[in-house]
């Protein structure tokens, strides 16, 4: 079978990878010059099925107003006169229930923690390198009130069988001695020891590699102009290299998918959320992070890539806005020196920006459609590296007529019918 993927990034490159390894014929379209330059290129480099939570949830309303007026603040909101922004904010305000944040949570662990396996299935098959580590997530709090949070997360974590540990502060620096500088400023942790870290970028460039060696072409410089249609069918992409047809059209292309969609009459609530970075040069191995720690406070990642430290965080509401802001750089500048001051040098600091391809509840849209021959695969939010690999072989299965492995209830488009 002839499959059309839309888009290069973490999800397209690692959807085209199964879909080879299935025997298909498998074409990308990108219109970067290579893989993973957008979304994919500086993340925070987490796969993090038991951090995998919607942003969503009971108390988040009065949080974020909290955030808002914070010096360091997680939030950014920049008034705009963009209706899609304020439809996703409601909708999103619609699922800080307690109801519905187990819905949503409990059907993103489900994919993150089969992701997880694939991830793992895939390295022991073809031995793919991305300064990859397992030794967990360290989440800090620095309240006692953060620290007892985080009861209604573990009864789903007891559902779903993810190990954790709650961590007092000897327990946490057994596993980040480096914070033994500044311990005082925390209370304890929850430590996720399933959880793992990697550089995305590096792992979708070299699984490309991998990809064309099964004889995936991947067109790069190729812009999508519009997805033309028959009744209930996709005839053909049309392109800046013209007409492209195929039996199957699989589309990942991130927050860029929602305006895509549009014209074929499919509207999906998925919106940019812009995301920032800094990777840092390690200058002290031993004063540097072992694997992840997720600072609860500011809601900022500080993760050991090889031999860098990559920061990230925040959320900023601001539409298609790629724009660096040196407000953000100061605030995982800040969280960085004040975890791991003699770690790296932030003045050698790459600094990185990108656009998380959001749901307001959360999980992503993953699967069928209205249309016989497209599949969606968009929405991943700050979890497209955590959920690749599980939504790649979830794509090739249903492309493939065969049941995927877990279960597709609330995963697909159909869930705002």
């Amino acid at each position: 079978m002839r499959v059309l993927v839309l888009g290069s990034g973490v999800i397209g490159t690692t959807i085209a990878y199964y879909l080879a390894r299935d025997g298909h014929e498998v074409e990308v379209i990108e219109r970067q010059p290579g893989p993973a330059l957008e979304t994919s290129y500086a993340n925070a480099g987490e796969v993090s099925p038991g951090y995998s939570a919607p942003w969503a949830g009971p108390g988040v309303p009065v949080k974020a107003i909290k955030w808002l007026l914070m010096h360091h603040s997680p939030l950014v909101i920049k008034p705009m006169l963009d209706p899609a922004m304020w439809r996703w904010g409601l909708s999103m305000l619609r699922n800080c229930t307690e109801a519905r944040y187990q819905v949503n949570k409990g059907r993103m662990v489900r994919l993150a923690e089969y992701s997880r396996d694939c991830l793992k299935e895939l390295r022991a098959d073809i031995g793919i390198q991305y300064d990859h580590r397992e030794q967990g997530t360290l989440q800090l709090f620095r309240t006692q009130k953060q620290l007892d949070g985080t009861a209604k997360d573990i009864e789903i974590l007891k559902e779903y069988g993810v190990p954790y540990q709650v961590l007092d502060r000897a327990g946490y620096l057994q596993y980040e001695p480096a914070l033994a500088d500044v311990q005082e400023k925390f209370v304890g942790a929850l430590r996720l020891p399933g959880d793992e870290t990697g550089d995305c970028f590096k792992f979708t460039n070299a699984l490309a590699e991998k990809a064309k060696a099964l004889g995936v072409q991947f067109r790069f410089g190729v812009s999508i102009d519009v997805l033309e249609r028959n009744g209930n069918k996709i005839t053909g992409v049309r392109t800046s290299e013209g007409l492209k047809t195929a039996d199957r059209y699989v589309l990942a292309l991130g927050s860029y998918s929602t305006a895509m969609l549009a014209p074929l009459g499919i509207h999906i609530p998925v919106y940019p959320v812009k995301g920032f970075s800094i990777t840092v040069p390690i200058t002290n191995a031993h004063k540097a992070p072992e694997s992840t720690i997720m600072d609860e406070t500011h809601k900022v990642a500080v993760t050991r890539l090889g031999d860098r430290i990559r920061v990230g965080g925040t959320a900023q509401l601001s539409g298609f806005d790629l724009e660096l802001n040196d407000s953000r750089r100061k605030t995982l500048e800040f969280v960085v020196t004040d975890l791991f001051p003699k770690g790296g040098d932030v003045a050698k600091a790459e600094f990185w920006t990108g656009l998380r391809p959001m749901t307001p509840d959360g999980t992503p849209i993953v699967g069928a459609c209205m249309y016989d021959n497209l599949l969606l695969s968009t929405g991943h939010g700050t979890l497209g590296w955590t959920m690749a690999t599980g939504t790649g072989r979830v794509m090739a299965d249903l492309i493939a007529g065969r049941t995927p492995e877990i279960s597709m209830e609330g995963l697909t488009v159909a869930r705002y019918a």
